[in-house]
């Protein structure tokens, strides 16, 4: 079975002004539910990550500030909402909830965390509305535990994995791939292991024959013991923040061609779920019900 991680904490209601789409975190298990996708019995409620295991990847001196709710306003507005102790919970709630899709995907084969992929966050700061770099601190995690020693992440979200890549920069356990928009946020790319940048208004064929070239070269090379897929749908031409020209269906095609890759070379899939930014919530919703539909299609 496919476990799926949710909590009612990765709800959250940001203060007039600051409107975010955070309400998908809770649509999405609704919409998986009552069409019949899944039941109770794929989700668990991840507990809340300790402060010691945050820190194999996170700076004590951000830590201690996001604990302590003293970050500056520079810091604040580079993260782009404000900072509470509810916020900072919920992101620890949901950098487990990756851990631990991590340690049912090795099981199962794929697990997948209703949210995460916050890629932006760096070790000893946030950006992008990321505050904990869900997937670095679960592969830093199973690194120290000496469980694995080849890690592959594939981020197909539209902007580029900066964060991620800067603290992988000199760690060659785990391999950083990257996919997204050329133009598009960050303005200044780091270098992951393989940066590939799509051109503004990139249309299904070359989104999905680059992909469908380059991956299985990737896992061949990499060949890792565990793969940690970023799978966000601001690639959507709908998305607001996207600039590509990504079909839902398109976006469709890629999950299953990642799945499919994943299970084929018999691969612990963990998901994260990444950003879509659609105007219509239902937009964002649907392409995002799609990845667990592909997942469960794969693997169930």
């Amino acid at each position: 079975m496919v476990k799926i991680a949710y909590s009612p904490v990765y709800k959250y209601e940001l203060p007039e002004g600051h409107r975010f789409p955070m309400i998908k975190y809770e649509l999405i298990p609704e919409q998986l539910l009552y069409e019949g996708s899944v039941t109770e019995d794929h989700f668990f409620h991840p507990d809340k990550l300790s402060d010691s295991e945050i820190l194999l990847t996170h700076t004590r001196e951000y830590l201690d500030k996001l604990n302590t709710l003293n970050l500056d306003r520079k810091e604040v507005r580079n993260i782009g909402f404000p900072v509470s102790d509810k916020l900072i919970d919920r992101g620890k709630y949901i950098a487990n909830g990756t851990l631990q899709c991590a340690r049912l995907a090795i099981e199962h084969g794929c697990a997948m965390n209703i949210a995460g992929g916050t890629h932006h966050s760096f070790a000893d700061r946030g950006e992008g509305f990321c505050i904990f770099n869900d997937i670095a601190i679960s592969a830093n995690i199973l690194l120290d535990e000496g469980s694995h020693d080849k890690i592959l992440v594939v981020d197909l979200d539209v902007h580029q994995g900066n964060g991620t890549a800067k603290i992988f920069e000199n760690e060659d356990r785990v391999f950083t791939f990257s996919m997204h928009g050329e133009r598009n946020y960050p303005t200044r790319k780091e270098k992951s292991d393989l940066d590939i940048g799509l051109p503004d208004k990139a249309e299904d064929d070359l989104f999905l024959n680059t992909l469908r070239e380059t991956l299985p070269k990737v896992i061949d090379q990499v060949q890792p013991q565990i793969i940690f897929y970023l799978a966000g749908v601001d690639i959507l031409e709908s998305d607001k923040l996207g600039r590509l020209s990504v079909s839902r269906e398109g976006c469709k095609e890629r999950d299953r061609f990642v799945f499919e890759s994943c299970k084929n070379n018999g691969i612990p899939v963990a998901v994260s779920m990444g950003g879509g930014y659609s105007p219509k919530i239902s937009d964002i919703v649907e392409a995002h019900a799609n990845t667990f539909r592909m997942a469960l299609e794969s693997y169930e």
